[in-house]
Protein backbone atom coordinates (compact mmCIF):
# COMPACT_ATOMS: atom_id res chain seq x y z
CA UNK A 1 0.00 0.00 0.00
CA UNK A 2 1.32 3.38 -0.80
CA UNK A 3 0.56 5.05 2.31
CA UNK A 4 2.42 2.73 4.21
CA UNK A 5 5.74 3.89 2.23
CA UNK A 6 4.88 7.37 2.73
CA UNK A 7 4.63 6.69 6.37
CA UNK A 8 7.72 4.82 6.94
CA UNK A 9 9.48 7.29 5.14
CA UNK A 10 8.64 10.32 7.19
CA UNK A 11 8.85 8.61 10.87
CA UNK A 12 11.48 10.16 12.66
CA UNK A 13 12.43 11.16 16.34
CA UNK A 14 10.98 14.10 18.02
CA UNK A 15 13.56 16.27 17.60
CA UNK A 16 14.19 15.42 13.81
CA UNK A 17 10.45 16.42 13.69
CA UNK A 18 10.72 19.91 15.72
CA UNK A 19 13.51 20.70 13.32
CA UNK A 20 11.15 21.68 10.70
CA UNK A 21 9.95 24.50 12.54
CA UNK A 22 11.75 27.81 11.42
CA UNK A 23 12.65 30.82 12.79
CA UNK A 24 9.68 33.56 12.58
CA UNK A 25 7.26 30.35 11.63
CA UNK A 26 3.55 30.63 12.78
CA UNK A 27 3.02 27.27 14.73
CA UNK A 28 -0.71 26.18 15.77
CA UNK A 29 -1.37 23.50 18.36
CA UNK A 30 -3.98 21.12 18.50
CA UNK A 31 -6.56 22.06 21.54
CA UNK A 32 -7.17 20.75 24.91
CA UNK A 33 -6.36 17.39 25.93
CA UNK A 34 -5.27 16.56 22.01
CA UNK A 35 -2.14 18.93 22.30
CA UNK A 36 0.81 17.03 21.83
CA UNK A 37 2.67 17.45 24.74
CA UNK A 38 5.38 15.24 23.84
CA UNK A 39 6.31 17.63 20.52
CA UNK A 40 5.84 20.24 22.41
CA UNK A 41 8.57 19.32 25.61
CA UNK A 42 11.00 18.37 22.32
CA UNK A 43 10.05 21.98 20.75
CA UNK A 44 10.71 23.97 24.15
CA UNK A 45 13.53 21.73 24.09
CA UNK A 46 15.19 22.75 21.11
CA UNK A 47 14.40 26.76 21.34
CA UNK A 48 17.90 28.22 21.02
CA UNK A 49 17.40 27.18 17.26
CA UNK A 50 14.62 29.52 17.01
CA UNK A 51 13.82 33.00 16.80
CA UNK A 52 10.16 34.84 16.99
CA UNK A 53 8.50 31.44 16.51
CA UNK A 54 4.51 32.64 17.05
CA UNK A 55 2.61 29.96 19.09
CA UNK A 56 -1.29 30.22 18.53
CA UNK A 57 -2.81 27.86 20.76
CA UNK A 58 -6.76 28.27 22.30
CA UNK A 59 -6.79 25.93 25.51
CA UNK A 60 -3.96 24.11 26.68
CA UNK A 61 -4.08 21.50 29.50
CA UNK A 62 -0.25 20.82 29.92
CA UNK A 63 2.90 22.76 30.66
CA UNK A 64 2.67 25.70 28.28
CA UNK A 65 6.53 26.50 29.18
CA UNK A 66 6.26 28.27 25.76
CA UNK A 67 4.60 31.06 28.00
CA UNK A 68 7.27 31.25 30.69
CA UNK A 69 9.09 34.22 31.49
CA UNK A 70 12.84 33.94 29.72
CA UNK A 71 11.18 32.17 26.68
CA UNK A 72 10.53 36.17 25.00
CA UNK A 73 13.52 35.83 22.25
CA UNK A 74 12.16 31.85 21.29
CA UNK A 75 8.56 32.24 21.34
CA UNK A 76 5.28 34.57 21.48
CA UNK A 77 1.88 32.91 22.23
CA UNK A 78 -0.44 33.96 20.85
CA UNK A 79 -3.61 32.77 22.96
CA UNK A 80 -7.25 32.50 21.42
CA UNK A 81 -8.43 31.69 24.99
CA UNK A 82 -6.03 33.00 27.92
CA UNK A 83 -6.07 30.54 30.76
CA UNK A 84 -3.43 29.20 32.39
CA UNK A 85 0.13 30.05 32.30
CA UNK A 86 -1.23 32.36 29.53
CA UNK A 87 -3.02 34.79 31.85
CA UNK A 88 0.14 35.63 33.68
CA UNK A 89 1.80 35.97 30.22
CA UNK A 90 -0.60 38.34 28.58
CA UNK A 91 -1.20 40.46 31.48
CA UNK A 92 2.48 41.36 31.40
CA UNK A 93 3.24 41.57 27.87
CA UNK A 94 5.05 38.68 27.43
CA UNK A 95 1.57 37.21 24.94
CA UNK A 96 -1.26 38.49 22.77
CA UNK A 97 -4.52 37.84 23.24
CA UNK A 98 -6.85 37.56 19.79
CA UNK A 99 -10.55 37.73 20.62
CA UNK A 100 -12.31 35.19 18.29
CA UNK A 101 -15.93 33.25 18.48
CA UNK A 102 -14.74 29.85 18.93
CA UNK A 103 -16.72 29.08 15.17
CA UNK A 104 -14.73 31.58 13.52
CA UNK A 105 -11.06 30.32 14.92
CA UNK A 106 -10.75 28.11 11.84
CA UNK A 107 -11.36 30.86 9.38
CA UNK A 108 -8.32 32.84 10.81
CA UNK A 109 -6.11 30.13 9.44
CA UNK A 110 -7.98 29.93 5.86
CA UNK A 111 -8.34 33.98 5.26
CA UNK A 112 -4.82 35.59 5.28
CA UNK A 113 -5.53 36.54 9.22
CA UNK A 114 -2.82 34.11 10.61
CA UNK A 115 -1.80 31.36 7.63
CA UNK A 116 -0.57 28.59 9.46
CA UNK A 117 3.72 27.50 8.83
CA UNK A 118 3.64 24.33 10.96
CA UNK A 119 0.87 22.43 12.62
CA UNK A 120 1.95 20.26 15.34
CA UNK A 121 -1.02 17.73 16.41
CA UNK A 122 -1.84 14.15 18.09
CA UNK A 123 -3.42 11.75 15.68
CA UNK A 124 -4.20 7.65 16.31
CA UNK A 125 -2.51 5.56 14.75
CA UNK A 126 -3.52 5.10 10.90
CA UNK A 127 -6.12 2.52 10.40
CA UNK A 128 -6.13 0.30 7.45
CA UNK A 129 -6.88 2.92 4.21
CA UNK A 130 -4.53 4.86 6.09
CA UNK A 131 -6.21 7.65 8.25
CA UNK A 132 -5.48 8.75 11.12
CA UNK A 133 -8.09 10.32 13.66
CA UNK A 134 -7.77 13.65 15.76
CA UNK A 135 -9.51 11.47 18.30
CA UNK A 136 -10.54 14.62 21.04
CA UNK A 137 -10.12 17.36 19.49
CA UNK A 138 -11.35 18.19 15.91
CA UNK A 139 -12.41 21.92 16.61
CA UNK A 140 -9.95 23.94 15.10
CA UNK A 141 -7.32 21.61 15.05
CA UNK A 142 -8.73 19.93 11.67
CA UNK A 143 -8.70 23.20 9.44
CA UNK A 144 -5.31 24.15 10.64
CA UNK A 145 -3.88 20.85 9.82
CA UNK A 146 -5.38 20.97 6.62
CA UNK A 147 -3.79 24.44 5.60
CA UNK A 148 -0.04 24.52 7.44
CA UNK A 149 2.55 24.15 5.43
CA UNK A 150 4.08 21.54 7.45
CA UNK A 151 2.12 19.23 9.58
CA UNK A 152 3.79 16.83 12.67
CA UNK A 153 1.91 14.38 13.99
CA UNK A 154 2.00 12.84 17.61
CA UNK A 155 0.96 9.46 16.56
CA UNK A 156 -0.21 7.77 19.96
CA UNK A 157 -2.09 4.38 20.33
CA UNK A 158 -3.22 5.56 23.79
CA UNK A 159 -5.80 8.13 21.39
CA UNK A 160 -9.39 7.26 20.31
CA UNK A 161 -10.52 6.97 17.08
CA UNK A 162 -13.03 8.62 16.59
CA UNK A 163 -15.77 9.00 14.06
CA UNK A 164 -17.28 11.72 11.76
CA UNK A 165 -15.57 14.16 9.92
CA UNK A 166 -12.19 13.61 12.33
CA UNK A 167 -9.45 11.83 9.87
CA UNK A 168 -6.50 12.89 8.19
CA UNK A 169 -5.14 10.75 5.52
CA UNK A 170 -0.93 9.80 6.48
CA UNK A 171 -0.37 11.73 2.78
CA UNK A 172 -2.06 14.99 4.61
CA UNK A 173 0.77 14.72 7.51
CA UNK A 174 4.55 15.65 7.07
CA UNK A 175 6.23 13.77 9.67
CA UNK A 176 4.92 11.37 12.03
CA UNK A 177 6.33 10.73 15.51
CA UNK A 178 5.48 7.86 17.41
CA UNK A 179 4.75 8.02 21.37
CA UNK A 180 2.34 6.39 23.29
CA UNK A 181 1.62 8.33 26.57
CA UNK A 182 -1.58 8.27 28.48
CA UNK A 183 -4.21 11.45 27.51
CA UNK A 184 -4.00 14.75 29.44
CA UNK A 185 -7.08 13.58 32.07
CA UNK A 186 -9.71 16.13 33.27
CA UNK A 187 -10.78 15.01 36.20
CA UNK A 188 -14.86 15.19 37.50
CA UNK A 189 -15.01 18.54 39.51
CA UNK A 190 -16.61 18.00 42.80
CA UNK A 191 -20.27 19.86 42.88
CA UNK A 192 -21.15 22.17 46.07
CA UNK A 193 -24.75 22.65 47.00
CA UNK A 194 -25.04 26.00 45.72
CA UNK A 195 -24.63 24.82 42.39
CA UNK A 196 -26.68 21.46 42.70
CA UNK A 197 -29.74 24.25 43.24
CA UNK A 198 -28.34 25.99 40.47
CA UNK A 199 -28.72 22.77 38.22
CA UNK A 200 -31.98 22.35 39.89
CA UNK A 201 -33.35 25.77 38.36
CA UNK A 202 -31.78 24.68 35.20
CA UNK A 203 -32.79 21.59 35.03
CA UNK A 204 -36.21 23.07 35.41
CA UNK A 205 -36.46 24.66 32.25
CA UNK A 206 -35.38 21.30 30.36
CA UNK A 207 -38.37 19.03 28.62
CA UNK A 208 -37.91 15.71 27.29
CA UNK A 209 -36.19 15.28 24.08
CA UNK A 210 -34.51 18.56 24.29
CA UNK A 211 -31.08 18.96 22.81
CA UNK A 212 -28.58 20.19 25.04
CA UNK A 213 -25.26 22.28 24.77
CA UNK A 214 -22.98 22.15 28.05
CA UNK A 215 -19.92 23.60 29.12
CA UNK A 216 -17.08 22.06 31.42
CA UNK A 217 -16.86 22.02 34.94
CA UNK A 218 -18.87 21.71 38.01
CA UNK A 219 -22.09 24.06 36.84
CA UNK A 220 -22.87 21.54 33.72
CA UNK A 221 -22.38 18.85 35.63
CA UNK A 222 -24.46 19.72 38.29
CA UNK A 223 -27.39 20.13 35.18
CA UNK A 224 -26.30 16.71 33.80
CA UNK A 225 -26.99 15.26 37.34
CA UNK A 226 -30.14 16.72 37.71
CA UNK A 227 -31.58 15.52 34.42
CA UNK A 228 -31.55 11.90 35.73
CA UNK A 229 -35.35 11.61 35.52
CA UNK A 230 -35.97 13.09 32.11
CA UNK A 231 -36.06 10.88 28.50
CA UNK A 232 -34.95 11.02 25.11
CA UNK A 233 -32.18 14.42 25.62
CA UNK A 234 -30.00 14.87 22.43
CA UNK A 235 -26.18 16.58 22.85
CA UNK A 236 -25.20 18.80 20.36
CA UNK A 237 -22.03 20.96 21.49
CA UNK A 238 -19.24 21.87 20.85
CA UNK A 239 -17.37 19.76 23.78
CA UNK A 240 -18.49 16.92 26.88
CA UNK A 241 -16.94 15.00 29.31
CA UNK A 242 -18.09 12.22 31.51
CA UNK A 243 -21.53 13.09 32.83
CA UNK A 244 -22.66 12.61 29.62
CA UNK A 245 -21.60 9.29 29.61
CA UNK A 246 -23.28 8.44 32.85
CA UNK A 247 -26.75 9.61 31.44
CA UNK A 248 -25.95 7.56 27.66
CA UNK A 249 -25.74 4.62 29.95
CA UNK A 250 -28.93 5.27 31.81
CA UNK A 251 -31.04 5.88 28.55
CA UNK A 252 -31.36 9.31 29.34
CA UNK A 253 -29.51 10.86 26.35
CA UNK A 254 -29.91 8.81 23.20
CA UNK A 255 -30.44 11.48 20.93
CA UNK A 256 -33.64 9.75 19.51
CA UNK A 257 -35.91 13.12 18.97
CA UNK A 258 -33.28 15.33 17.65
CA UNK A 259 -34.14 17.15 14.04
CA UNK A 260 -30.47 17.60 13.04
CA UNK A 261 -28.13 14.24 13.40
CA UNK A 262 -31.00 11.83 14.91
CA UNK A 263 -29.62 9.37 16.92
CA UNK A 264 -25.65 11.29 17.04
CA UNK A 265 -23.90 13.12 19.67
CA UNK A 266 -22.38 15.87 18.01
CA UNK A 267 -19.42 17.42 19.02
CA UNK A 268 -16.03 18.91 18.05
CA UNK A 269 -13.83 18.19 21.06
CA UNK A 270 -14.00 16.31 24.24
CA UNK A 271 -12.25 16.55 28.05
CA UNK A 272 -12.51 13.95 31.03
CA UNK A 273 -11.17 10.76 32.20
CA UNK A 274 -10.16 7.08 30.59
CA UNK A 275 -14.02 6.58 31.02
CA UNK A 276 -14.87 9.16 28.68
CA UNK A 277 -11.86 8.23 25.79
CA UNK A 278 -13.14 4.63 26.07
CA UNK A 279 -16.80 5.57 25.30
CA UNK A 280 -15.94 7.44 22.04
CA UNK A 281 -13.71 5.13 20.83
CA UNK A 282 -15.09 3.79 17.55
CA UNK A 283 -18.46 4.84 18.28
CA UNK A 284 -20.90 5.44 16.07
CA UNK A 285 -23.15 7.45 18.15
CA UNK A 286 -21.01 9.79 18.43
CA UNK A 287 -20.07 12.30 15.49
CA UNK A 288 -17.15 14.59 15.51
CA UNK A 289 -16.79 17.68 13.78
CA UNK A 290 -14.84 20.69 13.12
CA UNK A 291 -15.83 23.66 15.34
CA UNK A 292 -16.93 25.79 11.66
CA UNK A 293 -19.89 23.38 12.02
CA UNK A 294 -20.68 22.67 15.32
CA UNK A 295 -20.69 25.85 16.94
CA UNK A 296 -22.55 27.46 13.60
CA UNK A 297 -25.26 29.28 15.23
CA UNK A 298 -27.31 28.45 11.97
CA UNK A 299 -26.88 24.97 12.27
CA UNK A 300 -27.15 24.88 16.06
CA UNK A 301 -30.78 26.25 14.95
CA UNK A 302 -31.21 22.92 12.95
CA UNK A 303 -32.08 21.38 16.10
CA UNK A 304 -35.11 21.91 17.35
CA UNK A 305 -35.68 22.38 21.34
CA UNK A 306 -31.85 23.31 21.28
CA UNK A 307 -30.71 24.41 25.05
CA UNK A 308 -27.18 26.52 25.43
CA UNK A 309 -26.19 26.02 29.24
CA UNK A 310 -23.01 28.99 29.72
CA UNK A 311 -21.47 30.64 32.78
CA UNK A 312 -20.16 34.00 33.25
CA UNK A 313 -17.89 36.10 35.61
CA UNK A 314 -20.94 39.28 35.84
CA UNK A 315 -24.30 39.78 34.73
CA UNK A 316 -25.21 43.46 35.07
CA UNK A 317 -28.65 45.06 35.75
CA UNK A 318 -29.08 45.98 31.93
CA UNK A 319 -28.42 42.33 31.19
CA UNK A 320 -24.86 42.50 29.96
CA UNK A 321 -22.74 39.43 30.30
CA UNK A 322 -19.21 39.09 31.11
CA UNK A 323 -18.00 35.93 30.85
CA UNK A 324 -14.13 36.14 30.23
CA UNK A 325 -12.30 39.06 32.25
CA UNK A 326 -12.42 40.26 35.56
CA UNK A 327 -12.12 44.21 34.76
CA UNK A 328 -9.21 44.77 32.40
CA UNK A 329 -7.47 41.38 32.93
CA UNK A 330 -8.45 38.60 30.47
CA UNK A 331 -8.75 35.20 32.47
CA UNK A 332 -10.88 33.13 29.00
CA UNK A 333 -12.30 34.27 26.64
CA UNK A 334 -15.97 34.36 24.26
CA UNK A 335 -15.29 30.74 23.54
CA UNK A 336 -18.51 29.37 22.05
CA UNK A 337 -20.86 30.96 24.56
CA UNK A 338 -22.20 33.21 21.43
CA UNK A 339 -22.37 31.09 19.19
CA UNK A 340 -24.74 28.50 21.16
CA UNK A 341 -26.77 31.54 22.76
CA UNK A 342 -27.12 32.39 19.37
CA UNK A 343 -27.94 29.05 17.72
CA UNK A 344 -30.47 28.21 21.09
CA UNK A 345 -32.36 31.45 20.67
CA UNK A 346 -32.84 30.90 16.83
CA UNK A 347 -33.95 27.63 17.27
CA UNK A 348 -37.57 26.61 17.19
CA UNK A 349 -38.66 26.18 21.25
CA UNK A 350 -35.03 26.81 22.02
CA UNK A 351 -33.34 28.65 24.85
CA UNK A 352 -30.30 30.00 26.16
CA UNK A 353 -29.22 29.95 29.85
CA UNK A 354 -26.68 31.61 31.65
CA UNK A 355 -26.01 30.42 34.99
CA UNK A 356 -23.76 31.10 37.86
CA UNK A 357 -23.44 31.18 41.69
CA UNK A 358 -24.81 34.79 42.96
CA UNK A 359 -21.44 35.37 44.53
CA UNK A 360 -17.80 34.92 44.39
CA UNK A 361 -14.72 35.07 46.45
CA UNK A 362 -16.31 33.33 49.25
CA UNK A 363 -19.41 35.61 49.07
CA UNK A 364 -17.60 38.69 49.54
CA UNK A 365 -18.60 39.63 45.57
CA UNK A 366 -22.19 40.00 44.10
CA UNK A 367 -22.06 38.37 40.53
CA UNK A 368 -25.13 40.39 39.66
CA UNK A 369 -23.61 44.10 39.60
CA UNK A 370 -24.96 47.55 39.18
CA UNK A 371 -22.42 47.73 36.04
CA UNK A 372 -19.81 45.60 34.66
CA UNK A 373 -16.44 46.00 36.09
CA UNK A 374 -14.48 48.79 34.31
CA UNK A 375 -12.71 47.28 31.41
CA UNK A 376 -14.90 43.79 31.69
CA UNK A 377 -15.62 42.48 28.15
CA UNK A 378 -19.39 42.18 27.31
CA UNK A 379 -19.11 38.47 26.18
CA UNK A 380 -22.65 38.31 25.38
CA UNK A 381 -24.90 41.67 24.83
CA UNK A 382 -28.07 42.22 26.60
CA UNK A 383 -30.20 41.90 23.00
CA UNK A 384 -28.74 38.04 23.25
CA UNK A 385 -29.47 37.12 26.42
CA UNK A 386 -32.31 35.08 27.43
CA UNK A 387 -32.42 33.10 30.86
CA UNK A 388 -29.84 34.04 33.72
CA UNK A 389 -30.36 31.00 36.30
CA UNK A 390 -28.27 31.25 40.00
CA UNK A 391 -29.23 29.73 43.02
CA UNK A 392 -32.35 31.89 43.87
CA UNK A 393 -34.07 31.19 40.72
CA UNK A 394 -34.58 32.08 37.28
CA UNK A 395 -34.83 35.40 35.62
CA UNK A 396 -36.24 35.66 32.05
CA UNK A 397 -34.92 38.69 30.11
CA UNK A 398 -35.23 38.14 26.59
CA UNK A 399 -38.70 40.75 25.40
CA UNK A 400 -38.76 42.60 28.81
CA UNK A 401 -37.60 46.28 29.68
CA UNK A 402 -34.68 47.21 30.97
CA UNK A 403 -36.36 48.26 34.46
CA UNK A 404 -38.04 44.39 34.60
CA UNK A 405 -35.17 42.92 33.57
CA UNK A 406 -33.16 44.74 36.65
CA UNK A 407 -36.47 44.06 38.75
CA UNK A 408 -36.03 40.07 37.72
CA UNK A 409 -32.07 40.01 38.37
CA UNK A 410 -31.95 41.63 42.14
CA UNK A 411 -34.59 39.01 42.91
CA UNK A 412 -32.22 36.17 42.21
CA UNK A 413 -29.37 37.87 43.07
CA UNK A 414 -27.50 37.08 46.97
CA UNK A 415 -29.78 38.51 49.79
CA UNK A 416 -26.88 40.34 51.03
CA UNK A 417 -26.14 42.32 48.03
CA UNK A 418 -29.86 43.22 47.06
CA UNK A 419 -30.12 46.52 49.07
CA UNK A 420 -27.22 48.28 47.13
CA UNK A 421 -28.90 46.84 44.05
CA UNK A 422 -32.16 48.10 44.90
CA UNK A 423 -30.34 51.38 45.30
CA UNK A 424 -28.99 51.45 42.26
CA UNK A 425 -31.98 50.42 40.60
CA UNK A 426 -33.82 53.24 42.16
CA UNK A 427 -31.17 55.74 41.08
CA UNK A 428 -31.15 54.46 37.52
CA UNK A 429 -34.76 54.17 36.64
CA UNK A 430 -35.96 57.18 39.12
CA UNK A 431 -38.46 55.52 41.17
CA UNK A 432 -39.34 53.19 43.89
CA UNK A 433 -38.42 49.38 43.71
CA UNK A 434 -41.69 47.53 44.30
Amino acid sequence: MEWKNWYEKRKMNAQDAVSLIKSGNRVVIGHAVGEPSFLIDAMVKNREAYRDVEIVHMVFMGKGDYCASGMEPYFRHNSLFVGGPARDACFEGRADYTPCYFSEIPSLFTNGSLPVDVALIQVSPPDHSGYCSLGVSVDYTMTAAKHAKTVIAQVNSSMPRTLGDSFLHVSEIHAFVEHNAPLIELKPPSITEVEQKIGDNCAALIADGDTLQLGIGSLPDAVLHALKDKKDLGIHSEMISDGVVELVDSGVINCSRKTLHQGKIVVSFLMGTPRLYEFVHDNPMVYMAPVEYTNDPYVIRKNDNMISINSCVQVDLYGQVCSESVGLKQISAVGGQVDFVRGANMSKDGKSIIAMPSTAAGGRISKIVALLDEGAAVTTNRNDVNYIVTEYGVAKLKGRTLRERAKALIEIAHPDFRPALKESYEKRFRRLFE
